[in-house]
């Protein structure tokens, strides 16, 4: 092996070795400081000239216990259970995907949406997704699920300059993260696949069915304690 190529391979090596220690070491910082703005975040305010970013930190207790049930009913009912994947949802979606011949469900564990949000683009390709991989395992080895939830329901988008729990209960039901009815949070949780559309479509008849099958599943799901 020539010396120029091995020079590539230690320069992608060293590359590779340096960007997973900045990951690590943000994702250390956010086990206990909140971030102040995501990368998805930046992604979509950039996507949109003259757009506020609605966004305000609530701690984990000041957050309804229906939202949490909920976005866990509707997003990842195995959340507590498994270690970053759910390999059975994957398998579905899989299976879903095929059948239809295109992406129609993803699979993706509240962890892997976490990695995401936090550090990545929405841009689907094996690059990305192996990295956010990655991140998914050092999320699931380093914090606890409680932080985890926490981390997710402050940063998740929920509308056009939506991001976290606080700025959506005050942007469509006018209350705070922490007054939330079961059926407020149900609809919050049914719009979190595409909060966009259903911004400006909140009633519509799609969603009212799946607030109704998230709200009987919201007294069967166990939350991190």
């Amino acid at each position: 092996m020539s010396r120029a190529v091995l020079a590539v391979v230690f320069s992608a090596i060293f590359l590779f070795i340096a960007t997973q220690l900045f990951f690590l070491g943000k994702v250390l910082w956010y086990e206990t400081h909140a971030p102040s703005r995501t990368a998805f975040m930046s992604y979509r305010m950039g996507e949109t000239s003259n757009l506020t970013l609605k966004y305000q930190w609530v701690p984990y207790n000041k957050i309804s216990r229906n939202l949490k049930r909920a976005l866990i009913a509707a997003e990842d009912s195995t959340f507590v259970e498994h270690e970053g994947f759910d390999w059975d949802g994957i398998q579905l979606a899989m299976e879903k995907n095929r059948a239809r011949g295109k992406t129609v469900a993803g699979g993706s564990t509240i962890t892997q949406q976490l990695a995401k949000n936090l550090f990545l683009s929405p841009e689907k390709t094996y690059l990305r997704k192996g990295q956010e991989a990655i991140i998914t395992l050092m999320l699931e080895h380093l914090l606890d699920k409680e932080r985890i939830l926490e981390l997710y329901l402050n940063v998740i988008e929920w509308g056009n300059g939506v991001f976290g729990a606080e700025a959506a209960a005050r942007r469509y039901y006018g209350v705070s993260a922490a007054q939330l009815s079961a059926e407020q949070a149900a609809k919050l949780a049914a719009m979190a696949p595409n909060p966009r559309f259903y911004e400006r479509n909140f009633n519509a008849p799609g969603l009212r069915k799946k607030v109704g099958i998230i709200v009987a599943r919201m007294p069967q799901v166990e939350l991190p304690e």
